[in-house]
């Protein structure tokens, strides 16, 4: 197969960014005949279906991979022209990230604190489990992403952050009303706070104390953010692993209990990049190890 025309490479990350083909046109100033027609050539080019053509337009594998380069191009573009001082002025770069929430809560924001402010550099960040981030990194959605796996995506680099530790623990009342009696009974039918329908966490903790059997209690909250999370289990809707830099505050001041002294979790976290000699992504995975470095357990 031949070089990939880069029009077509473009204009089927237009049509995947904008969500249809006359958007797609819209953006790209051309008409929605044309944007077909050079994905249908990209298709023929590369003997694979690449969109599949539902409301919004949404890539299939191989069409991830395209997108994924398309973007890695359009960054190594805005990297030379910057570099040849032909950016706009005033143009910052922009840099895309997935991050799961409770290092969003406790150090990653820290973390872009210690980029430099020159040359001027903006973030879009995307908020998702750690164990789902390298997800939007292999469909090319963002540029890097804090994440629970050490295998590389492909075209990607990774490296070690360090572990965040988790502690079981539940407001005082909460524990004298629900946990009285063997931890590893009264646990699986206490109420329990989770994330969101895909955090398992929690359950994952109670079938380690029952030796893999069931799980946390069906009565379950759920609160989709890292500081709600805390503050449902501070005010004693439910039990569960909160961060330890946002439990120990409020264990030193009572108003949560562990409830497993010595029973932590720790998770530990990955620096995932697209493999870019890009100065940008450079600075910002250097201020994103050196942060780590001091607030996750080595």
């Amino acid at each position: 197969m031949a070089g990939l025309p880069l029009d077509q490479v473009r204009t089927l990350l237009a049509v995947v960014d904008e969500g249809t083909f006359d958007a797609a046109a819209a953006a790209l100033h051309v008409t929605p005949s044309a944007v077909s027609q050079r994905v249908k050539a990209l298709e023929q080019r590369t003997g694979r279906v690449l969109l599949l053509r539902t409301k919004p337009v949404r890539p299939t594998e191989s069409g991830a991979v395209l997108v994924r380069l398309a973007r890695q191009l359009a960054r190594l573009e805005r990297d030379a022209r910057a570099e040849l001082g032909l950016s706009g002025a005033g143009e910052a770069t922009r840099v895309s990230v997935a991050v799961n929430a409770d290092s969003l809560a406790t150090w990653f924001l820290g973390a872009l604190t210690r980029v430099p402010r020159e040359p001027g550099l903006c973030f879009e960040l995307r908020r998702e489990d750690e164990d789902h981030t390298a997800a939007l990194l292999r469909e090319g959605a963002v540029m890097a992403a804090v994440t629970s796996s050490p295998d590389p995506v492909p075209g990607c680099s990774v490296r070690a952050l360090g572990r965040m530790r988790y502690l079981p623990v539940a407001a005082p009342e909460f524990a004298a009303r629900h946990l009285g009696g063997p931890l590893r009974e009264v646990l699986a039918q206490a109420p329990v706070v989770v994330f969101d329908r895909r955090d398992d966490f929690q359950d994952g903790f109670v079938r380690r104390l029952r030796r893999g059997r069931g799980g946390a209690s069906g009565v379950r909250h759920y609160v989709p953010t890292s500081e709600g999370f805390v503050e449902a289990v501070a005010a004693g809707l439910g039990w569960g692993m909160v961060p330890e830099a946002q439990a120990d505050p409020l264990l030193r001041t009572g108003r949560l209990v562990p409830l497993a002294p010595g029973r932590s979790v720790d998770v530990p976290l990955y620096w995932q990049q697209w493999k870019l000699d890009s100065p940008a992504l450079a600075v910002v995975a250097e201020a994103v190890a050196t942060a780590a470095a001091g607030a996750l357990r080595q």
